[in-house]
């Protein structure tokens, strides 16, 4: 069976591991196809090359593998016979999965999210795996009219008893290369005729090897973004080929030690709706702290701009729905944000948000930060319990997710308008809950209520705002089209 590049749902790969390479082709997978994105090669330190013909060719390559070694996989070229390492996510079997259709995995709001970014059209298609159906399929597409909008419309694809496929019992077909041959012809009962395939996102290149703590003179600080609580925040190159984003810390915010502590954990948090961190500078400050770059910049800024202000509801609640997912992870592995709120949320070219700072509020040593009488104190983010006796739990992060909803459906408004600091302090005592806005769903406001509750206890978990939030356009209204 051979095997061909695919650009779904890439990860980020550790390097390879230290070994040589003892695989003997007796014990080898099957023939391997590559077909990568041009990529720059990447420093090697093991004890053989990375196939750099592989990493920067865009023509397909065959090549055996020899061992699949976690994230990268030892392979032999074919024409050459030279070993050495590939990622593992720029190889797919030459089956369907090399389709560039075939989006492996994914669920149906991540459909909806990839169909619906910027680049895609009316038409644009891709097939799943069926999230209810083991070993079944759907098939999405975009569509478009004048009430609803641009929106993604589903079916089900049904087997047959010999192994064929149809949508519509009239027209069966052998394979599902063969069901979009004949859907890209004529729409034949579906909302459009097949056009493209969904763009698929590009593989992440996977970053160096023991590239952790990172010499300062690597990165070339190209424009400054903005100024936040801890620092300054830069576009940046890393070794003349990366961009990356570049947050310099305040002298005297916070102490080695504890960021280094704080920063290796964070470094295990890894999903796709948080903010990827890559490295450290530390062996002089200002502390750099080196993340994957974010084209929009914060939810909050991206939410006040002309492209922004143009989002439709629909959108404002995927938002909410992507953070929902990150901090659900967060949740599960027992960690704390601590400062969740718009401004602290990124977003990128695809309009995908994911939740960054996550952790380091925990360690700044600024009173004007940490203390709830300080200038910078986030207030009105903050729970009752946190606010008056320093509790912070995943649960005070529910109540400031609460908040962060009415930042999104009011388009960036800071919460509690025309309040103070004091004022809030005193109302939430007394019972007091911000009013719903005329354009928030009342169904969105009682979300909000209940991420409000007085008891902590009382608050939903991240996993459950999640589930509702995803399907708050869908729990009344039928999955899939009826079959045409």
């Amino acid at each position: 069976m051979s095997y061909k590049t695919v650009h779904r749902r890439p990860t980020m790969l550790k390097t390879p591991p230290q070994e040589t390479l003892g695989a003997k082709l007796a014990k080898c997978h099957p023939m391997l196809t590559l077909l990568t994105e041009k990529v720059l090669p990447w420093h090697c330190t093991t004890m053989r090359p990375f196939m750099k013909e592989i990493l920067a060719s865009r023509k397909e390559i065959s090549s055996v593998i020899l061992e699949e070694s976690g994230e990268w996989w030892r392979a032999m070229l074919v024409s050459t016979g030279q070993e050495g390492y590939i990622p593992s996510n720029y190889v797919a079997k030459d089956t369907l999965e090399a389709e560039e259709w075939f989006f492996k995995g994914v669920s149906r709001k991540d459909a909806e999210r990839q169909l619906l970014a910027p680049g895609n059209r009316v038409g644009s298609y891709m097939i799943r795996d069926s999230e209810t159906t083991k070993g079944s399929y759907s098939l999405s597409v975009r569509d478009s009219d004048v009430q609803s909008g641009d929106t993604v419309k589903h079916y089900k694809i049904r087997t047959l008893d010999n192994g064929g496929f149809y949508i519509s019992p009239r027209n069966t077909f052998s394979t599902l290369q063969e069901l979009v041959s004949h859907y890209k012809k004529q729409g034949d009962g579906l909302c459009q005729t097949l056009t493209n395939p969904c763009l698929s996102p590009k593989p992440e290149k996977p970053w160096e090897k023991d590239a952790w703590e990172i010499p300062r003179s690597s990165l070339k600080l190209d424009k400054r973004l903005g100024a936040g609580q801890f620092g300054e925040v830069w576009m940046a190159t890393y070794n003349k080929h990366t961009k990356v984003a570049v947050k310099t810390m305040k002298p005297g915010s916070m102490s080695v030690e504890a960021f280094m502590a704080e920063a290796n954990l964070m470094k295990s948090l890894q999903h796709d709706k948080l903010v990827r961190l890559h490295a450290v500078v530390t062996k002089e400050e200002p502390i750099y702290i080196i993340t994957e770059y974010m084209e929009k910049g914060s939810l909050l800024d991206f939410l006040k701009s002309d492209e922004g202000n143009r989002v439709q509801l629909p959108k404002l609640i995927d938002f909410s729905a992507q953070t929902a997912e990150g901090m659900a992870y967060i949740e599960q592995r027992n960690y704390i944000h601590r400062d969740l709120r718009a401004a602290n949320i990124l977003v990128n070219k695809a309009l995908v948000c994911k939740i960054a700072d996550f952790g380091l509020a925990r360690i700044i040593e600024d009173n004007e930060y940490t203390a709830r009488e300080g200038a910078k104190f986030p207030i009105k983010w903050t729970a009752p319990e946190a606010i008056n006796y320093g509790s912070f739990t995943i649960k005070s992060d529910v109540w400031s997710f609460g908040i962060l909803l009415t930042e999104i459906i009011s388009y960036g408004r800071t919460p509690y308008p025309g309040m103070t600091n004091p004022e809030v302090i005193r109302s939430l005592e007394k019972g007091y809950r911000m009013q719903r806005l005329d354009s928030c769903p009342t169904e969105l406001y009682e979300i909000m209520l209940e991420c409000w509750k007085n008891k902590p206890e009382d608050r939903p978990t991240f996993d459950y705002l999640q589930s509702v939030l995803e399907d708050f356009y869908t729990a009344t209204e039928s999955q899939y089209q009826q079959q045409p």
